[in-house]
C-alpha cells in the first residue's frame, strides 16, 4: 500500500505551517503589499501582525493597515492572525489599565519582617513608617540579572493598601495581632522576650507591571477583550475564521517582582500575585485561618505545614489564571470562529513559576488552539546541551532545558489536551543576532520538527528601513539579505516535514512527570528534563504528564492501566523526578498504576510525602530509585518496547508517526555521520527513505525480525530524513557513484551586496578554500566563484563542496541546480561536451556588514565565514 503522505509531498501538495511574524511600523500601502509579497514569496501560507512596533495600534493607520494586509492575504490564498496587544507582554490591554478602575488593576501581596527588642513594654508603631509597607526592590540577583523595574507606568494611592497578616513570632509560637491594628497603627503590649513581626499586605504599587491586567480577576481580564479582541470583531467579523484565523498571547505573565527575573522558586522572598477572587477562594478552601498562613509563602523552610500552604496557594492561582485568563480568552475566540494561540516565558523552569510566567505551563495555556514556546536568542544551539552557561546577553542559561525539557512541553500538551488536536507552535529563529544564518536555521527547524513541533512563527520579518536593530535577524530585510531565497527553501522543508509529522499520533513509550507542583514546595525538586534527558539520547521517546491528567480524568480522557492511556496516548511505564513531595492526585494516580502492573520509576529520590500532606501510599514505597542515567536500561528491562540503535548514539534524534501511512523522522544532532541499525518494535513491511530538502524518495535496507523493523541508517547533521513505511514509489533517486576526479582550476571570484544580486562585480582570481572573510572583513552578500573545465562527452558529474557559509546556489553552464544550505554540499549535474562553465554562488549572513554599519555594533568581533570556506571537487559520475 502506497504511504499517502508522502505521495501528496511528490504531487507539491505540502500543507503551510509557516505564519511568520511582520513587524509593523505604520509603513506606506507599497511596503506593506511588498512585504506580503515577500513573505508569500518565501512559502509561507499565512502572517502574524506583530502590534508592538505600531504607532497606532487598533486606530485609524492599524486599521488601514490591516485592511491593505487581509486584501493581499485574501488575494494570496493566505491568512492572518493578530498579535493581541500593543506591547509584549500580553495583558497591557492596549493602554487600558492606566485609567481602568483600580480594582481592575494588578496586586501583589508581600511580606516583611521587623525585630523587636527584648524587653516588655507597650509597643506603638506605624506599620508604614517602619518600613513594612514598602514592597520588595530589586535583588542582588535581579541586578546581576540586568532586569531592574523602571519608572512604573502608574501609581495608586497607597490608602488602597490592606493588612492581611500581622503576627509576633518567636522560638516557634505564632501571636495575631490584627486585634491590635487600627489603620496602619500597632498598639501593643508586648511580651518580654525576642518577638519579630511578620506583616503580609496588598498592594497595588508592586511589580513592574502596574498596567497589565490582573490574571487572577475576570473581569480585569475582560478588559483585554474589550480593547483589542472586541474591536477587531467589530471590524472584521465577515473574515473571522477565513482570512482572519485568530489571536496570538505573547508572554502573559503574573507580573510578580521584576518580571524577568529567572529562579523565582515559591518562598524567595518576591512579592506574589493577588486578587478578590484569589482571597475568596482561599477563604473557601483553607477555611478562616488562612491569613495566619501567608508568612509561609515567604518562606522555604521544608515543613509540611509550608508545603499545604504553598501547594493550595498556586493551585488556585494557576486554576484561576486558567479560567479567568486562558480560557476567558480562548472562549471568545471559538464563539467567533477563530483561534487562539501563544506561548507563556518557558525559560529555565520559569514555565511552573510566578513572576515572568502563568505559574504552571499546562494550565497557562489551557484552552488554547496550539501548544506554544519560544525558541530566541541563543536558547537552543548546536552542541549546545551542556553550555554555554549564559546566553548572548549575559544572563543564565541552562542548555539541559532549552534541548530536552522546551520542545517536549508544547509535543506534551499537544498531544494530551483534546482541543488542541496534536498541534504544537514553536516561535523561531528571532532575536540570535545578524549571525544567525540558513545553517544555524537548519539545525533549529530540524531540532524542533523532530520533537513534534509542527507549526512555527518564524521571528520575523520587517517592514522597517535597512538595518532594522529591533531583534534580528530579518529575513528579507529590504531585500538586503542574501539568504532569502535559501530561507524560503527552509520553510518549504519544514513545510514537508510537518505534513508528515501532523498525519498521526506520535509514538511515546514513557511519561515523565511535570515537577510542577513539586517545585512550588520544594525548590530543590528536579526538573522534568533531567530525568527524560537519558531516555531521549537512548531513543526512548517520553511525554512530560502534568497531575491534573489524574485529577481531572474527564478533561485528558486518562484511563488508568497497563498500559496508561492519555487522550488515546499509550504510555508503557511512568517515571518520577526526584522531589521531597508529590502531589496527592498524582500519588492515588500512580498507585492505581502500580497496581494494575505499569512499571514506576523514581528518578534520583523517594519523596517523603504528598505536597497537600500526609504520607505516600504504600504501594509506591516499592517502586525502584534509580539515578537517571539507569534509568533507560530499567525500562527496556522491564519490557518497554522502544527503538534501539546499533552503534549507541546519544545524538539520534528519532520521532515515529503513526497512522494510515506511518513515517520514522530521523535527525542527527551530533557532528558526525550517523551509520547503524535501528530497530522499530511493531513496525513492519516495505520501506523508503523520503528526502524533504529535494522532495525525492530512495531505497531504504530493511527487514521484518520478531523484534520489529530493522533498518540500516545513515543519518548526516543537519540533514533531517524520513523513513517512510509503505510501497515504494516507482521512481526512487540512487546517489552517483563517484568516478575519475576532473581538476577544477583558475578560480575567479565576484562579489554583489543582497540588495544588488545579480548585479556581481568584477572577478578577480581566487584560490580555494577562500580567505574572503580575512580579505574583506566588512563583507555581506554574495560571492560567486568561477571555473571552466572540459569534457570528452556529456555524461553525469558529481560535484562535492566541504564547507561553505553558508547558503549555496550551484549552475552548470548557466542553469541553477539548485540551493543548499548543509554542508557537505553535494551536487549532481549532467555536462556537455566540450566546454562546461561552473558557477558556484555563496550568500553569506549579514552580520559582518550590520557590525561595522550599525552604532557600537556587538560585543564581540564578527563569527561567521564568508564564501566557499572549503573544497570544492568534481568528479565523473556513474548513474546506478
Amino acid at each position: 500500500m502506497k504511504n499517502k503522505t508522502i505521495q501528496a509531498l511528490l504531487e507539491g501538495r505540502e500543507k503551510n505551517h509557516q505564519l511568520p511574524f511582520l513587524w509593523l511600523h505604520g509603513e506606506d500601502e507599497a511596503t506593506l503589499r511588498q512585504m506580503m509579497a515577500v513573505i508569500h514569496g518565501a512559502n509561507c501560507g499565512a502572517v502574524c501582525l506583530e502590534s508592538r512596533t505600531h504607532p497606532d495600534f487598533c486606530g485609524p493607520q492599524w486599521w488601514h493597515d490591516v485592511d491593505i494586509i487581509l486584501e493581499e492575504a485574501k488575494a494570496r490564498g493566505m491568512q492572518v492572525w493578530i498579535l493581541d496587544d500593543k506591547h509584549y507582554p500580553s495583558g497591557m490591554a492596549n493602554g487600558a489599565l492606566l485609567q481602568a478602575p483600580e480594582e481592575l488593576c494588578r496586586q501583589n501581596i508581600f511580606c516583611n519582617r521587623l525585630a523587636l527588642g527584648e524587653e516588655a513594654g507597650p509597643v506603638a508603631l506605624s506599620l508604614r513608617q517602619a518600613g513594612l509597607l514598602e514592597g520588595p526592590g530589586p535583588t542582588q540577583e535581579d541586578i546581576r540579572q540586568g532586569f531592574l523595574p523602571g519608572e512604573p507606568a502608574r501609581r495608586f494611592d497607597p490608602a488602597g493598601d490592606r493588612v492581611l497578616t500581622l503576627q509576633a513570632v518567636k522560638d516557634g509560637a505564632v501571636l495575631d495581632l490584627s486585634p491590635f491594628l487600627q489603620g496602619e497603627e500597632l498598639r501593643w503590649d508586648k511580651p518580654a522576650g525576642a518577638w519579630e513581626l511578620q506583616v503580609v499586605a496588598a498592594s497595588r504599587n508592586t511589580g513592574f507591571h502596574r498596567d497589565y491586567i490582573n490574571m487572577l480577576d475576570k473581569a480585569s481580564v475582560r478588559l483585554l477583550l474589550e480593547a483589542v479582541y472586541e474591536p477587531h470583531w467589530q471590524r472584521y467579523s465577515q473574515e473571522f475564521g477565513k482570512t482572519l484565523a485568530g489571536f496570538f498571547s505573547d508572554e502573559p505573565n503574573l507580573g510578580n517582582g521584576p518580571t524577568y527575573t529567572k529562579g523565582n522558586t515559591l518562598g524567595c522572598g518576591q512579592d506574589l500575585p493577588w486578587s478578590r477572587e484569589l482571597e475568596s477562594a482561599l477563604e473557601e478552601s483553607w477555611g478562616p485561618g488562612w491569613r495566619q498562613e501567608l508568612p509561609r509563602l515567604f518562606s522555604q523552610d521544608g515543613s509540611e505545614e509550608t508545603a499545604r500552604f504553598h501547594t493550595a496557594y498556586m493551585d488556585l492561582v494557576t486554576k484561576l489564571v486558567r479560567e479567568d485568563f486562558s480560557q476567558q480568552v480562548a472562549d471568545w475566540c471559538h464563539q467567533r470562529g477563530v483561534a487562539y494561540i501563544g506561548h507563556v516565558i518557558e525559560d529555565d523552569g520559569q514555565h511552573c513559576r510566578t513572576g515572568s510566567s502563568l505559574g504552571h505551563f499546562f494550565r497557562g495555556l489551557q484552552g488554547q488552539d496550539m501548544a506554544g514556546i519560544d525558541d530566541i536568542g541563543g536558547q537552543v544551539l548546536p552542541q549546545g546541551e551542556d553550555g554555554p552557561a549564559l546566553n548572548p546577553k549575559g544572563r543564565p542559561r541552562n542548555g539541559e532545558f532549552y534541548h530536552y525539557g522546551l520542545g517536549t512541553l508544547a509535543a506534551s500538551s499537544a498531544a494530551l489536551e483534546p482541543g488542541k488536536a496534536g498541534n504544537a507552535m514553536c516561535e523561531i529563529f528571532g532575536n540570535y543576532g545578524w549571525q544567525e544564518g540558513v545553517r544555524l536555521e537548519k539545525y533549529l527547524a530540524d531540532h524542533f520538527l523532530v520533537r513534534g513541533i509542527n507549526y512555527f512563527v518564524p521571528h520575523a520579518f520587517t517592514g522597517h528601513p535597512f538595518p532594522d536593530p529591533d531583534c534580528p535577524p530579518h529575513f528579507y530585510a529590504q531585500g538586503h539579505n542574501p539568504q532569502y531565497r535559501h530561507f524560503g527553501k527552509l520553510l518549504q522543508a519544514m513545510n514537508r516535514v510537518a505534513t508528515v509529522t501532523s498525519s498521526g499520533p506520535h509514538r511515546v513509550e514513557a511519561a515523565v512527570l511535570y515537577h510542577g507542583e513539586s517545585e512550588w514546595c520544594d525548590p530543590q525538586a528536579m526538573a522534568f528534563e533531567h530525568a527524560l534527558r537519558p531516555l531521549y539520547d537512548q531513543q526512548i521517546h517520553c511525554h512530560v504528564v502534568p497531575a491534573d491528567v489524574f485529577a481531572e480524568p474527564e478533561r485528558y480522557h486518562t484511563q488508568l492501566g497497563n498500559p496508561l492511556v492519555i487522550n488515546g496516548r499509550r504510555y508503557q511505564a511512568f517515571v518520577v523526578p526526584g522531589a521531597k513531595r508529590l502531589p496527592a492526585a498524582a500519588a492515588a494516580g500512580l498507585e492505581a498504576l502500580v497496581q494494575a502492573g505499569l512499571p514506576v520509576f523514581f528518578a534520583g529520590e523517594m519523596p517523603l510525602g504528598l505536597c497537600e500532606g500526609g504520607p505516600l501510599p504504600s504501594a509506591l514505597e516499592a517502586c525502584p530509585v534509580l539515578e537517571p542515567a539507569a534509568l533507560p536500561g530499567a525500562l527496556r528491562e522491564a519490557g518497554v518496547a522502544a527503538p534501539a540503535a546499533s552503534p549507541a548514539c546519544d545524538r539520534l534524534r528519532l520521532l515515529v508517526v503513526e497512522g494510515e501511512s506511518p513515517c520514522v523522522v530521523l535527525s542527527n544532532e551530533g557532528t558526525e555521520p550517523y551509520v547503524g541499525t535501528v530497530s522499530f518494535p511493531g513496525l513492519e513491511g516495505p520501506c523508503f527513505w523520503y528526502d524533504p530538502w529535494h522532495n525525492r524518495c530512495q531505497g531504504a535496507l530493511s527487514e521484518t525480525t520478531a523484534a520489529g523493523l530493522e533498518v540500516q541508517v545513515e543519518v548526516e547533521p543537519l540533514k533531517l530524513r524520513v523513513l517512510a513505511l509503505g510501497q515504494a514509489p516507482a521512481e526512487l533517486h540512487t546517489p552517483w557513484e563517484k568516478g575519475q576526479e576532473l581538476p577544477l582550476r583558475g578560480w575567479k571570484r565576484s562579489l554583489c551586496a543582497g540588495v544588488e544580486y545579480p548585479a556581481f562585480g568584477p572577478a578577480v582570481p581566487v584560490e580555494l578554500p577562500d580567505q574572503l572573510a580575512q580579505e574583506l572583513p566588512e563583507f555581506s552578500g554574495y560571492a560567486r566563484y568561477e571555473a571552466a573545465f572540459q569534457l570528452e562527452k556529456a555524461g553525469p558529474l558529481v560535484l562535492e563542496l566541504s564547507d561553505a557559509a553558508e547558503g549555496v546556489e550551484v549552475f552548470l553552464n548557466g542553469e541553477s541546480q539548485g540551493l543548499q544550505i548543509a554542508p557537505p554540499f553535494r551536487y549532481e549535474l549532467r555536462g556537455q561536451a566540450g566546454e562546461n562553465l561552473l558557477a558556484i554562488e555563496v550568500a553569506t549572513t549579514l552580520e559582518r556588514h550590520c557590525h561595522a554599519i550599525q552604532a557600537g555594533g556587538p560585543d564581540r568581533e564578527p563569527c561567521c565565514g564568508s564564501g566557499l570556506t572549503g573544497t570544492a571537487r568534481l568528479f565523473l559520475g556513474k548513474e546506478k
